[in-house]
């Protein structure tokens, strides 16, 4: 909630010296409701928010709007977007004077500004993304961007340097949400502005010029990605030399697995996986919690054939940390090294979702472990037909097919070694049936790409 108060400068930055001892003398019992968002209890949080609208326990204006953004969040958490947007909708105006502290000089003596939570303005420009509306959703992201930067601007200029780092934080925020989406539909250009933009403020954020990097490999520029990878492991040197401030966000041990992780992400591109896997486990050496980087070894090991190591990895992994572990990427890797490596792979990723039923966030998604995961590069149709014109094997011209690429090469290989080459039959068949459902084509050579390996 953003607010001001016409008090002495030293007091005017609310951030500065907090007026409240715990999170009830902020909200009606806001310390259980953070308890069960910090646990993924969603589903509690939307019956405790229900419960208190229904015993109408909250009294003050900035009381309801603390709930609607919980339970707004909620539903996002849960997929449930079209609900989500509905308690948005009840607001009608994020920027309306009702939402303003003034309107209510008795309930707020001496307090100006809006009390909407900025997670309900980040959630305003989020849904319509989430509900197929792309172009409203990155308008929404922008003008988010653009209301943060004026309040960076607006507390700069009254001194109020602890709402300035707050705020410096959120920009950050939004603009990596807006990355995202780009970075999706590959737009990479203006991804690439964005972040230099962000650079040209603070050109030692570790993390920032990592991403520069994560850009400048998705669009090849390797020797880019090397120069800003360089730059990150010279500005660790120097934090743990003491001659600089390296992150605020990052610890020495982060600082250094942040080197690692980069330096494997150049040996993958040039895959070279054995130099990879070295980089990695020198990150879970030092800290046997970074699931980044054992996601990332798994992945090397079962490129370099060791299906039995690279599950390994991701069930210890699930073991010894599962809260960190525990999320949708990784258990679809493991369970597409389940349906490669073991016969009875339905048997055993049963036994992987009765687990996950257990212990799992509400907003965890369990249809993860179902996931037809033997998709990848069968061969590549040179010559994409009409939606509507139907394509036989014994018209298609021998010509128009190119080679199996380097990555069909190694999951044929897998096939091999372990003794499962007879998949390949109902690979295609499956990705036929997925590939013509969606374009209304039927095809006899079919292209099978993975989201999750690489």
């Amino acid at each position: 909630m953003e607010s001001s108060s016409p008090r002495s400068e030293s007091q005017m930055d609310p951030l500065s010296t907090p007026s409240f001892s715990t999170l009830n003398d902020l909200c009606h019992d806001l310390t259980s409701l953070q308890d069960l968002a910090n646990r993924g209890a969603w589903r509690s949080v939307i019956d405790k928010v229900s419960r208190a609208r229904a015993l109408n326990l909250l009294q003050n204006p900035h009381d309801h709007l603390t709930y609607l953004a919980y339970n707004a969040l909620a539903f996002a958490k849960l997929r449930r977007f079209n609900e989500a947007s509905a308690e948005l909708d009840s607001m009608e105006d994020l920027d309306s004077h009702h939402y303003r502290y003034e309107t209510y000089p008795k309930v707020y003596p001496n307090r100006t500004g809006s009390m909407v939570p900025f997670s309900l303005r980040w959630l305003h420009a989020l849904l319509p993304i989430k509900l197929g509306h792309r172009n409203q959703g990155v308008d929404r992201l922008y003008t988010l961007l653009d209301f943060v930067r004026d309040k960076i601007r607006d507390k700069e200029k009254n001194n109020l340097e602890h709402s300035v780092q707050i705020w410096k934080k959120r920009e950050v925020f939004v603009v990596n949400c807006i990355i995202g989406n780009h970075l999706s539909h590959k737009e990479f250009t203006v991804c690439l502005s964005l972040l230099n933009e962000l650079l040209s403020r603070d050109s030692l954020d570790l993390l920032l010029v990592s991403q520069l990097g994560y850009v400048q490999l998705q669009i090849g520029d390797l020797e880019g990605a090397k120069v800003s990878f360089s730059k990150v492991e010279d500005m660790v040197e120097e934090a743990k030399k003491g001659n600089g401030n390296g992150s605020l966000l990052l610890n020495e041990i982060e600082m250094m697995n942040l080197v690692n992780r980069n330096k494997a992400l150049v040996y993958l591109v040039g895959k070279d996986y054995v130099s990879a896997v070295r980089e990695y486990e020198e990150c879970i050496e030092r800290d046997g919690s970074d699931v980044v980087a054992l996601n990332n070894k798994a992945l090397c090991l079962m490129y370099l054939r060791d299906l039995s190591d690279s599950i390994k990895v991701l069930e210890n992994a699930l073991e010894t940390v599962p809260t960190m572990a525990l999320n949708e990427t990784l258990v679809v890797n493991l369970c597409s090294m389940y349906e490669l490596a073991y016969v009875n792979h339905s048997d055993i990723k049963r036994t992987l979702s009765n687990w996950i039923a257990r212990v799992a966030p509400d907003d965890f998604d369990a249809t993860c472990t179902r996931t037809t995961s033997l998709q990848t590069l069968l061969w590549t149709v040179n010559d994409r037909r009409s939606s509507s014109k139907k394509l036989s094997s014994k018209k298609l011209p021998h010509h128009q097919l190119s080679k199996p690429t380097a990555h069909l090469q190694n999951f044929l290989n897998i096939l091999v070694d372990e003794k499962r080459i007879d998949l390949q039959k109902a690979i295609a068949k499956e990705y036929e049936f997925v590939y013509s459902t969606i374009i209304d084509t039927e095809l006899a050579m079919v292209k099978l790409e993975s989201q999750h390996w690489a």
